[in-house]
């Protein structure tokens, strides 16, 4: 005869095998390795053997949470600190059609991206980076917005590809990148730029003319 314990074993292992495809989804979408999503995965089960599950109220929301937690740790360490993460991060969530499962996997998501930039980049790499990698602006366009020549705007994308790479890394104020990061999620869900575009356009320190 199967024990209540038993049973409860049971049932958590159903809805882990039944919410695994998804874990599986997010944690890629984070690292974009098979393997390395396959280790996050298998980690979150066994964090969610450990768990009390009496006590959890949302299991597939609690599980994407340990996955997408678990994942993020993966993405911060010092060899996976480079261009791959924030290129193809900004690009897909740039794409409003092709968001994360949910509000929170998906602004914690942006969030690591744009603190990867705000680290690395200059603002004027950081705004010709993002209006390019995201939002697929045309040269021409991203001199218009940033008021710097069209061949300036190609060199500090090419620039910021490079320093994405480095080990410089500088502070980050907590208060721009919560602005960056709703000016970004607010862009992609809408459509609408114009707040974006104002944003990066403002931290960048106007040159003085002779």
């Amino acid at each position: 005869m199967m024990t209540v314990c038993q049973r409860h074993r049971d049932k958590g292992e159903s809805m882990f095998v039944t919410t695994r495809p998804r874990l599986f989804a997010i944690a890629y979408r984070f690292l974009g390795d098979v393997g390395e999503a396959e280790d996050v995965v298998q980690e979150t089960w066994l964090r969610w053997e450990r768990a009390d599950r009496s006590i959890v109220v949302n299991p597939p929301a609690f599980l994407a949470m340990i996955t997408t937690r678990l994942a993020l740790n993966v993405a911060q360490s010092a060899r996976k600190r480079r261009e791959t993460y924030a290129g193809p991060w900004l690009v897909e969530w740039g794409d409003s059609s092709a968001g994360l499962e949910t509000a929170a996997e998906q602004h914690e998501a942006v969030d690591l991206a744009v603190r990867l930039l705000l680290e690395k980049l200059t603002p004027a790499e950081r705004a010709a980076y993002i209006l390019r990698k995201a939002f697929d602006y045309p040269y021409r366009r991203i001199s218009e917005v940033l008021h710097l020549a069209e061949a300036h705007a190609r060199q500090l994308v090419r620039r910021a590809h490079e320093r994405l790479s480095s080990d410089r890394s500088r502070p980050v104020d907590a208060t721009t990148r919560r602005q960056l990061v709703q000016a970004f999620l607010d862009a992609a869900r809408t459509g609408d730029l114009g707040d974006l575009e104002g944003l990066l356009a403002a931290d960048i320190p106007l040159r003085k003319t002779a």
